[in-house]
Order: C-alpha cells, then sequence, then structure tokens
C-alpha cells in the first residue's frame, strides 16, 4: 500500500504544511518557520523510503500509482519514478529544509507568504519529476512557477519585478509551445488507436513520423531549453539569481533547471529519437558554446552571486554535453551532473547569502582577507569552491570526468572543447576565492565580521557530506540509474531504426532490429 501512494505522499505532504501555515495568525513568526522546517524536514526523511526500497536492477516505473481523473479526456493520475527522476525527487526534498533552515533571519517581512510559497514550490517541483500523464506533468510545470514568481517578486532585490517579469515570459513562451505539441500528441494518438490519453508511456509507443516529429520534438526542447538554459536563451537567469533571496536562488539553480535536462531525457528522447539523434550536433555545440562563454563571461564578474549565476551556464551546459552523447557514460555523468550542481551550487548560493547577511554588499572588491576573521567560513568555502571545479574526491569530479569519458567516445573534438570549461572554472572560482578570503583586510567593515553560527553549519554541513559520499563512493548512484539509462538508450535506438525503415517505405519489427545489430 505505502509504495502505491509514497509518491503522491511526497507531493502533497508540503500543501499539508500549507493548509496549516493559513490558520496560523502572520504574526506568529517562529511558529510560521518551525512548521514550514518540519514539514520540509519530514518530507525528506519520507523520501528515505523510495530511495532504500528502489530495485535497482529494474528500469520500469517504481512505486506507480494510475488511477482515472478525467476519464472522458483520457486524463489520469499517474505516477511513477525510475532511475532517471529517483534522485532528482530526493534532491528537492534534500534542498528544500535546507533553503527554508537559511531563511530563518533573512526574511522579516510578508514571513507567512514567504513559507507558504517555499512549500507549494516544493510540490510542484516534485510533482514534475514523478508525473507520468503529460496533462498532469504540464499542470506542476505551470503551477511551479507561482510560487517562485511571489518569492523572486516580492522578497528579491532592488530590480526584483524586472527579473521577475522576464523569468515568466521566457518561461511561459516556451511552456506554450510545449502545450501545443501535447495537444498534438493527444489527437495523433487517437488517430492512429482511436483512444484519447495522456499517458506518456503510451504515447511513446507511437510512430510518429519524422517531419512531424521535428516540429514537436523542437517546441518541447525550446522550453527545456529555456529551462536549463542553454545558450541563447540563458539571459533570463542571471538576473533571476542575483535579484532572488537566497532560498529562491538554491531552489532555482538546484531543483527548477534540473526540469529543463530531466525533459530532454524524459520526454524528448524516448518520443522523438530521430530528431534528438539527427541534431545532437546542434545541441552538442550550444552545449560546448554555453560552457566556454559561461566560464569567460564569469571572470569579468563583479558580484558574487552573479558570478555564481553564470557558472551554471557553463556547468548546465555540461551536463547536456553528456545527454547528448547518447552512450550511458555520458548520459549517467549527466544525470549526476544534475545531482552534483544542486548540491554545489546550492552551497556556493547559501555561502554568498550567508556573508551578505553579514556585509549587505555581494561585490568581491569590498571584501578580503575574510579568512582571517571567518575561518570556519573559509574552510566550507573553500571545500564547495573545490567541488565546485571538479577537484577528485569530490562530486564534481566524478560527474565531469564520467560526462567527459562518454564524450570522448562520441566526439573527442567535443570532449577537449569541454575540459577547457574545467580549467577556466578552476580560474575564475579560485581567483574570486583568493580575493574574498585572503590577503589584507582593506575594508573597516570586514574588522568586525563573525563566523557562522550554529544554525548556518547545520545548513552547510549536510552539503558537505553529501559532496564527499558522491565524489569517494559513487557506486550506489551510477547502480540505480544504469537500468533505466541502458534501456532508455537501447528503446531509441531501435526506434530510431524502425523509423528510418518505415520512412523508406520498409517493414520491420523490434526484434529483427536487435538481431541485425548483433550479427554487426
Amino acid at each position: 500500500m505505502l509504495d502505491t501512494w509514497i509518491l503522491t505522499i511526497l507531493t502533497f505532504f508540503p500543501l499539508l504544511g500549507v493548509l496549516v501555515l493559513l490558520l496560523i495568525d502572520r504574526g506568529r513568526h517562529d511558529a510560521i518557520k518551525a512548521i514550514a522546517f518540519i514539514v520540509s524536514l519530514l518530507n525528506a526523511i519520507f523520501s528515505l523510503y523510495i530511495y532504500f526500497n528502489f530495485t535497482s536492477e529494474s528500469s520500469v516505473m517504481q512505486f506507480s500509482v494510475n488511477k482515472a481523473w478525467i476519464e472522458s479526456l483520457g486524463i489520469s493520475y499517474h505516477l511513477g519514478i525510475d532511475g532517471i527522476s529517483l534522485f532528482l525527487v530526493l534532491l528537492t526534498t534534500f534542498l528544500t529544509p535546507l533553503a527554508i533552515l537559511s531563511s530563518w533571519s533573512a526574511i522579516t517581512e510578508k514571513v507567512k507568504g514567504y513559507y507558504i510559497s517555499m512549500l507549494f514550490l516544493e510540490t510542484g517541483m516534485i510533482g514534475v519529476f514523478v508525473s507520468l500523464d503529460l496533462f498532469l506533468f504540464y499542470v506542476f510545470w505551470e503551477v511551479m512557477l507561482i510560487p517562485m514568481y511571489f518569492l523572486i517578486g516580492i522578497w528579491g532585490g532592488p530590480r526584483r519585478i524586472y527579473a521577475t517579469v522576464k523569468f515568466v515570459l521566457f518561461t511561459m513562451t516556451g511552456s506554450l509551445l510545449m502545450l501545443v505539441a501535447i495537444l498534438v500528441l493527444y489527437f495523433m494518438n487517437h488517430s492512429f488507436t482511436g483512444t484519447y490519453t495522456f499517458n506518456l508511456l503510451e504515447i511513446i509507443k507511437l510512430p510518429i513520423p519524422l517531419g512531424a516529429q521535428f516540429w514537436l520534438f523542437f517546441a518541447f526542447a525550446l522550453a527545456f531549453a529555456i529551462k536549463v538554459p542553454m545558450f541563447p536563451f540563458h539571459t533570463w537567469l542571471p538576473d533571476a539569481h542575483v535579484e532572488a533571496p537566497t532560498a529562491g536562488s538554491v531552489i532555482l539553480a538546484g531543483v527548477l533547471l534540473k526540469m529543463g535536462t530531466y525533459g530532454f531525457l524524459r520526454f524528448c528522447l524516448p518520443l522523438f529519437p530521430n530528431t534528438f539523434i539527427d541534431y545532437g550536433l546542434l545541441f552538442s555545440v550550444l552545449a560546448i558554446i554555453g560552457i566556454i562563454y559561461g566560464a569567460i563571461v564569469c571572470i569579468r564578474q563583479e558580484d558574487v552571486k552573479s558570478l555564481v549565476a553564470f557558472s551554471s551556464v557553463s556547468h548546465l551546459g555540461f551536463v547536456m554535453l553528456g545527454l547528448f552523447a547518447l552512450n550511458i557514460q555520458g548520459m549517467e555523468g549527466g544525470i549526476l551532473q544534475m545531482i552534483n550542481h544542486g548540491i554545489s551550487t546550492g552551497a556556493l548560493f547559501l555561502i554568498v547569502g550567508m556573508i551578505y547577511e553579514r556585509r549587505h554588499t555581494r561585490l568581491i572588491a569590498d571584501f578580503g582577507g575574510v579568512s582571517k576573521k571567518m575561518p570556519v567560513f573559509a574552510a566550507f568555502f573553500m571545500i564547495v569552491t573545490l567541488s565546485s571545479i571538479g577537484l577528485p574526491g569530490t562530486n564534481g569530479f566524478v560527474g565531469e570526468f564520467t560526462i567527459l569519458l562518454g564524450t570522448f567516445k562520441s566526439n573527442v573534438v567535443y570532449a577537449v572543447l569541454g575540459a577547457v570549461g574545467i580549467i577556466l572554472a578552476a580560474i575564475y572560482m579560485l581567483w574570486m576565492y583568493q580575493r574574498t578570503m585572503f590577503g589584507k583586510i582593506t575594508k573597516p567593515e570586514n574588522e568586525n565580521l563573525k563566523d557562522l553560527n550554529l544554525r548556518e553549519k547545520i545548513v552547510l554541513i549536510p552539503l558537505i557530506l553529501a559532496i564527499f559520499w558522491i565524489g569517494i563512493y559513487p557506486k550506489p548512484f551510477f547502480n540505480k540509474m544504469e537500468p533505466s539509462v541502458k534501456n532508455l538508450i537501447e528503446n531509441a535506438q531501435t526506434k530510431y531504426e524502425k523509423n528510418q525503415l518505415i520512412e523508406k517505405g520498409l517493414t520491420i519489427d523490434s526484434q529483427q532490429i536487435k538481431l541485425m545489430k548483433h550479427m554487426e
């Protein structure tokens, strides 16, 4: 029974917290903060069930529930996870309580609305990763925008309105095109099978003509590329990150951006394998441009938060490079790097927020010699910095190494160009660390800085442990994702070849294709 409903519990338990908060007087700030944190922490504990009970040897959807919702329209309440979505759900439940705890002293106005938005956002994010009905997926995809809109627009920085409007316009443009594509698939399924359904697992079986694949793929891909964000659709990201409150930046970088990369794997590859594979060159080139461009721009940044924001463009470029390598190593590295980026960049935004609370400035020039006054802070900062640049022994190394390994097998030139981004990352991250943490204290305000308090250490310690766990022993992660990744690639390649033969007027079944591959 719990296996059937655990995903429902994880998705909607935060809304129970929202209902409780609605009943509490808006002036009881401590009670509001405590309830929001406890609810998010309990959800994180509940999520451990899916980790320990996930069957590593299986590629099928697990903990599934499929109930008719709006039966007359073929809409169902269909949830499930596999090795691709498992860790993204866990990442969401892991980061949310840390983000809420980090806001304890930073948010002093409209406290009730802030924590309601955070819990509401968690429901939307988990819903995106577990939905197997295209209509349900789209509902969660759009619902998730509402709380993030308020988080940036109400509790953000001086240019928060501009950043919020830009974020929503970019996202909505892609989302509306994706909605059109979903409806086309819905009616296409009816024309082939006589059944109206939004069931993703059924629609994947459709023999979509190559011409239709092209347009439908790019309708989905635009929505996902904006969310990643890939070059040249990245321009909304720095504004949103810089203006968002610390917790908003953590969730935006840690989880929301992964919805784009996840979308390419969950929807674009299995639904439109021919266009995905045929246009892999285009997306690989854009990924490499994003890696190098993002890194170069980071070197020129004077604001620490802006630097971390642009670093996401570079790091997510690595993820996309791995996904379009179209082999197990590249894809597994890409999925793991989604998790790594959420942990490391989330930690960087938390660190920037902690120093901002003390100095109320993020300009690199306003710091220098901070390690003399905040040695514990400097130690945490150094570990996260080394993780971000991929030092062996940290999570970043495992993800980037696996991505480059897969890319080398696919295209040596791409791998070499991607490696340039790692060198540039070391330059901008270490130079930033040197200017802020070392040297003489030239600003009088830095003389009285206080080191991390207990709450701030509690926020950062789980992230540091995750950095070393993945960096030293990534086996559990690869074991759980490998069957799903292998099955995804094999099915996509089989469907690709079958579609090619159909276009040539030939008919052949999947078993014949597998036999031909074996003979080769």
